[in-house]
This record gives C-alpha cells, structure tokens and sequence, in this order.
C-alpha cells in the first residue's frame, strides 16, 4: 500500500497590477489604483490544484495554491491586523482543502510577526519557507562565483537588506565563508548591531553601510535580499566581473543591467525544480515544474509530513537551514540552473561574460558611485 499523499497549501499574491490579466483579463484595460482598489475588497481564494509531485524516494505530495489579491504595496500599506486576517483566511481554506502545512509567499511572509499570529490562529502547521530561501541564495551565489572564477575566500560580499531575516541569516552564515562582508540596510543602529554579532561568531572583515551604490560597487559578489519594491542597482552600479545573486520579489536588479552589462553575471536567486510530472494549474511566473524556495520548502515539508511550524518570526535558525538543505537533497529537488529574469543562461553565455569581465577588469572597482539609500 503506497503511503499518504503530502498535502499543502501555499499564499501567492500578485506582484504588480499587471499579473491581476493573468488571471482577470479585464484588468488591462483600468487603471492601476482602480485595479488594486476594486481586489482589495476580495477574499482569499483558491486558484489552483497542484498535482504530480514526486520524491526521489517516491513520496508524494499534493497542494493548492491560495491567492490573496493583493499587490505589495496594498500588504505594505493595510494595519498588520487587517493582513492578520486575511492570511488566517486563506489559512481557514487550506484547512477545509485537507493540507497539513501552509506556506506564505512573497510579502505575505514579510507582514508583523512574520507568520508567528497566523500560525497561533491555524490548527495545521504555517512556515515562510525562509529557511529554504537562505540555503539557496547562498547556494546560488557561491555557484556564480565558482563560475566567474571568484575565489569566496578572498572575495568582498554585499548583502542588500542585510539586516532582514533573510539577510542576516545569509550573513551568519557567510561570515564563514567569505573575505569580507559589506552589510547594506536602511537603519544604522540594526547594521551596527549585526556586524557586532558577526564580529564575535566569525572571521571575516564586516563593513556597514546605508548607501546600496557603495556598498554594490565595492563587491565582487552581491546578494540582495531586500523588500523593496523599486529597482536598486543599476549598470554603473557594479564593477566588471561582478556576480549578483538577486533572490528578492520584485526583483531588485534592474532589466538595464542584463541588456548593457555584458561583463556580470546576474541570477534568479531561489528557483528550484521539483521532481515529477507536476503541475501547478497557474501561471505564476516560474519555468515548468519550478517555484521559488520558500514554496519548495512548503512542499518539502508535506513530503516528509512535518506539519508542524517550521520558519516562523524575524529570526531563521541555522540548524532550520542545513536540514531544509538536507532535505532538498534527498528528495530531488534542485536549483534551477542559472537563470536571469526568468531565461535560462546557457553554460556559453555564462563564459561569455566571464571573457568580457577579463577584458572589462583592469581596474575594476575604482568607480565611486552616487548614493542611494537601501529599503
């Protein structure tokens, strides 16, 4: 007799007014605040089945996606409370639909508590699948690198966001790993306070700074992790030879960089591949039978069915990391190959740019770009 199916939920939402056609083609034709105002109003439903998933060690799972129809800047703009309800909502349906752990997606994660009042409301378990996104930014970033031939130890990070659950996660981690650190966020007294943490756990040299320009200009690897919604890095941003590894939603790096760089590499950071003849019932985004990180971390845990709360609050534990990671591995999932605003980057073009980078690089970094302050 086969085992259980798996079962999950996972919280999409829109991330710009454009994705509401997808699904409600009408919308292309209003405007954007009329869009955004009008879903406001709607609940939490469900969009899609999700089937065919299938384990390396032939465990199966089965979920739903539950859409809450609210762009960021709606989330980034309601009272937490009102978010609270919402999610407890599309929580309530995940309940009804018989899934035993419900991912929160996107800004959905990002909201109060992060995850910690919902979960207290819901009777299965609730995870913002950051653990899993921790694991693979870094493990993408040190991919790239390895490609650009960027030895980590002698390299200079910049984490964009440093100072956010991700971000300070992936800078514990990497204090490890790398030469330096350059911790980029918004509010000083939080950067000081890490890089104080990172000097004591830690022997790489850590700088902190405000001012994202900087702190790009002056890596030769950079993540971002930020919540912003608005582009930060720009081509004159970064020196030749650079690698970013952008695992934020929206993306943080703009489409100008791809188009007249042609000397840095830039990645999706957190696109994964799930095994099996998987689908997800909704365009969402992604490659076929792919996702971002913090939904293979929901699957993951339907796999093994761990419905218990997972990744929850403003800290990710990182004992939480190497077992999501663990897991990732024993049941086939993997990273997407590299990937740039949602192309695939063939092993040619990757050798490419990193031909252009020696040719660009003679004295890379010597630029000092103009300020811009990190969100």
């Amino acid at each position: 007799m086969s085992a259980p199916l798996g079962r999950f939920a996972f919280v999409l939402h829109p991330l710009y007014v454009a994705q509401y056609a997808q699904k409600f083609p009408f919308t292309r034709f209003l405007p954007e605040r009329l869009v955004e105002a009008a879903f406001r109003a709607v609940p939490p439903f469900e969009a899609s089945h999700i089937t065919g998933i299938v384990s390396a060690t032939g465990a199966r799972a089965e979920g739903w996606f539950i859409a809450l129809p609210w762009t960021p800047r709606v989330i980034l703009a309601a009272p937490p409370d009102v978010v609270y309800r919402r999610l407890i909502q599309a929580g309530r349906i995940a309940e009804r639909l018989g899934a035993g752990i419900l991912g929160l997606g996107a800004f959905t994660k990002v909201v109060g508590d992060r995850g910690v009042t919902v979960a207290d409301a819901l009777r299965i378990g609730v995870t913002t699948g950051n653990s899993l996104t921790v694991a693979t930014a870094i493990e993408g970033a040190l991919l790239g690198a390895a490609r650009m031939g960027i030895d980590p130890r002698q390299a200079e990070v910049a984490v964009v966001g440093a100072t956010g659950t991700i971000g300070a996660a992936c800078c514990r981690i990497l204090a490890h790993q790398v030469g330096g650190l350059i911790l980029a966020a918004r509010t000083r007294d939080r950067l000081d306070a890490l890089a104080t943490r990172l000097r004591s756990e830690a022997p790489a040299r850590v700088q902190v700074t405000s001012d994202v320009r900087r702190a790009v200009g002056a890596a030769d690897l950079v993540i971002t992790v930020s919540t912003a919604t608005d582009v930060l890095i720009e081509p004159e941003d970064l020196r030749p030879g650079a690698v970013v590894c952008d695992v934020s939603r929206p993306r943080n790096v703009s489409r100008l960089v791809y188009e007249r760089r042609g000397d840095v590499l830039v990645i999706d950071g957190g696109v994964i591949e799930v095994p099996g003849p998987v689908e997800f019932g909704l365009d969402f985004g992604f490659p076929p039978r792919s996702c971002e990180a913090c939904m293979a971390e929901t699957i993951l845990l339907a796999l093994e069915h761990r419905y218990d709360d997972y990744t929850l609050g403003g800290d990710v534990r990182l004992d939480r990391v190497e077992e999501i990671h663990a897991l990732m591995r024993k049941h086939g999932l993997q990273m997407s190959g590299f990937r740039r605003f949602e192309r695939k980057i063939s092993d040619a073009e990757v050798d490419a740019i990193r031909q252009a980078a020696r040719l660009a690089g003679a004295a890379p970094g010597t630029h000092v770009p103009a300020s811009r302050p990190v969100s």
